[in-house]
């Protein structure tokens, strides 16, 4: 029996702002070991405020979440952040490195990773994400399409048991997003990677094994690839 990587239950969450109504309501959705989950939707329908709960970044008000078997807890998030290479839309909320080398390299040196290992693997995500020439540039000194790149190096890098792009290659011209994909899809093929990805691009779409589709607070649809048929929410 195939293991899921995750399993969301009866998910709903809340912004302190919000008076009216739920950011999530009864949220119940898996995703299966090394598969490709996109989830799309309108603006405001909860698909970050879904991954970020996934990372433990938010607290929901109510509701589980598995990781690999394991309950998501207060106690328990840093182990389980340590399975998970999360990239944003935004990567210059990530960079932390003086040089592009340097970030790639970051996670690794938290992690412990001997020297030797960790220049191979640095290597490795930034030829496999177009970026080897610029690894001694200044991030800051980088384009929007370069920045998401080396932010998903650095999440390849980590060879982390589940990868989640919130948007990841939004900045990236319709060719760089198509070959970064397939990148990413040869990744998750040869480490036998979950992949998760919120987009709006339908070569993304394309590539996946599922797709969730949310409409406003719910999950309204989960569409399998390989017969393109449309099921409703009993998941």
């Amino acid at each position: 029996m195939t293991l899921n990587s995750i399993d969301v239950k009866h998910l709903t969450f809340k912004y302190t702002d919000q008076q009216d109504y739920n950011t999530l309501d009864d949220l119940s959705f898996h995703v299966k070991q090394g598969e490709w989950l996109s989830i799309i939707g309108h603006n405001g329908s909860g698909k970050s405020t879904t991954v970020r709960l996934i990372d433990g970044l938010l607290a929901a008000e109510s509701g589980q979440i598995f990781v690999e078997g394991e309950l998501l807890t207060e106690e328990n998030v840093w182990n389980i952040r340590q399975k998970i290479g999360m990239v944003f839309q935004n990567p210059d909320n990530q960079f932390v490195g003086a040089t592009v080398e340097d970030d790639v390299a970051f996670g690794l040196e938290n992690k412990g990773i001997p020297l030797e290992e960790m220049k191979a693997r640095v290597k490795e995500a930034l030829k496999l994400v177009g970026m080897s020439a610029f690894a001694n540039r200044e991030p800051s000194r980088l384009s929007g399409g370069q920045k998401q790149r080396v932010a998903i190096a650095g999440a390849i890098a980590m060879r982390p048991n589940i990868i989640i792009l919130d948007e990841a290659t939004s900045m990236l011209d319709p060719e760089g997003r198509i070959e970064l994909i397939q990148t990413i899809k040869e990744i998750r093929d040869k480490y036998n990677m979950t992949v998760i990805s919120i987009t709006h691009d339908l070569d993304e779409v394309a590539l996946s094994d599922r797709v969730l589709v949310m409409k406003k607070e719910k999950l309204s649809q989960v569409q399998h690839q390989e017969n393109s048929l449309l099921e409703e929410k009993n998941y």
